[in-house]
């Protein structure tokens, strides 16, 4: 038996692929499979079974590229209706692997077609689950995704997924590997451990939502309470997962269009793209394009991109560091962003040699900022999340979350200069650039943001520790 969970740090994403004889089952695969045909064939094995948890909302999945590349069949579990040719499986049907056998759990709630794979070794013990987005570590999936406005509503779903847990997963045996689809940072749960694998008896003592001596009632306040808005681009993905997406290596080929600057300003005047810079945010600040957005790619490109640009049929044109612009390009694909049409070849440097205008961010350092706040017409702007900012913030700073900085635009002053700051000061960047794509620019970017400002001490709120909110 061959286990490997290939996790994806920058969407907080577990992809699974289990060998056995020579016979090999991936789960929740990335779009792009190219790792998963080179690992068969290093291993001399085949890929007989691609396995959907659910019709995921954060990434599209690579499910309809490897089943066309393979010829396997893709599963999904009960209630899923896709466009594209799948088994559907029963709750209970098994499926062998080699010596192992995978066992459909239909666990409904987070969506309705949700499904564990519950894996038996060759003895039939059972081994290990692959929860998707039904069990996380220390949480559990979000209810609010698959309402459907007229019959049912995230309460409806967090009580479905209370049976789901108390029937068909807590029962296991506490020895039971738990894998689950996402780890810390992805925005389907609200407060998910750091670790991305552990046993299901230690989830049963760690993770609120599965307390022995829970009521309905109150798993349903718990996992429906502080829910903020999914981002924009979910049901754009949910979409493309359940009837179908252009491989991505035609979206690739599209997008790998190299400008020279002229080239680029023209296709930056003459059509709708965004220009989106993705170099790390002390190179952004120095200098860039007018009017581009930063999202960088060492930050967490993917779910920004997703939250702030929302659109997935957005044309996109890049400003990368050079040899980066595949990497780029991969990612924005990853979560269904197929529009760039071309990058900036030479990169913002060619640019500047061009004579060509550009803009910089106003920065300022923390122990600098820290004398200057408090007096009259000094105000400060923290884009963190809410959470972030009611456990502990400067006095008298504005919450202005990033995620939602469109529906504050007009809280920003027309005239006085005002300061943003973040944890440490990528999303303070992104702010700064939305803000000045929409003709604010009297801003300054507090440098290592809110961390910064402790160690320079400024005045901040008690502490309170976010569990407690």
């Amino acid at each position: 038996m061959n286990i490997e969970q290939i996790y994806t740090g920058c969407l907080a994403q577990g992809a699974y692929y289990i060998e056995s004889q020579g016979e090999i089952a991936i789960i929740d695969p990335l779009r792009e499979v190219e790792p998963y045909l080179k690992r068969a064939e290093s291993d001399q094995s085949k890929i007989k079974y691609i396995l959907e948890t659910h019709f995921h909302a954060d990434f599209v999945s690579g499910h309809v590229t490897l089943a066309k590349k393979t010829g396997a069949p893709i599963i999904f579990g009960p209630n899923a209706n896709p466009s594209f040719e799948a088994i559907i499986a029963k709750d209970g049907q098994e499926f062998p692997l080699g010596e192992l056998t995978i066992k459909v759990l239909h666990t409904p709630g987070h969506t309705m077609e949700s499904t564990t794979y519950l894996l038996k070794d060759k003895n039939g013990k059972d081994h290990a689950i692959f929860s998707g987005d039904t069990l996380f570590l220390g949480d559990v999936g979000r209810p609010d995704l698959a309402q459907k406005a007229a019959s049912m509503t995230q309460e409806d779903l967090a009580g479905i997924l209370f049976d789901s847990l108390r029937n068909k997963i807590m029962p296991l045996a506490d020895d039971v590997i738990v894998y689950p689809a996402h780890g810390a940072g992805s925005a389907c749960g609200k407060n998910m451990m750091k670790e991305t694998v552990d046993t299901l008896g230690n989830q049963k003592k760690m993770n609120y939502a599965l307390r022995a001596n829970m009521t309905k009632d109150e798993f349903v306040k718990e996992v429906t309470d502080g829910l903020l808005p999914p981002p924009k681009y979910f049901p754009l993905n949910v979409k493309m997962n359940k009837e179908g997406y252009e491989d991505i290596g035609d979206v690739m080929k599209r997008g790998n269009i190299a400008l020279d600057p002229d080239g680029f300003e023209i296709a930056a005047n003459e059509t709708a793209a965004v220009v989106l810079d993705v170099r790390h945010q002390d190179d952004f600040v120095k200098g860039h394009v007018p009017r581009s957005i930063f999202i960088g790619l060492e930050g967490d490109f993917a779910p920004w991109v997703g939250a702030l640009i929302a659109d997935t049929q957005q044309p996109i044109l890049l400003v990368t560091p050079e040899g980066k612009e595949k990497e780029a390009m991969t990612r924005l694909s990853r979560v269904g962003f197929d529009g760039t049409i071309g990058y900036l070849k030479g990169g913002f440097e060619a640019w500047k040699k061009e004579g060509k205008d550009y803009d910089i961010v106003p920065s300022v350092s923390a122990a600098k900022a820290k004398s200057n706040i408090g007096k009259a017409h000094t105000e400060v702007f923290d884009v963190r999340k809410e959470s972030e900012y009611l456990s502990e913030h400067l006095v008298d700073a504005h919450s202005t979350p990033l995620d939602f900085l469109n529906q504050h635009l007009a809280e920003f002053p027309k005239k006085d200069d005002f300061y943003l700051h973040c944890a440490g000061g990528y999303r303070s960047v992104i702010a700064a650039s939305i803000l000045k794509s929409r003709g604010i620019h009297n801003l300054m970017n507090i440098e290592g943001g809110f961390g910064a400002l402790k160690n320079a001490g400024a005045s901040v709120t008690d502490y309170v520790c976010p569990s407690t909110l």
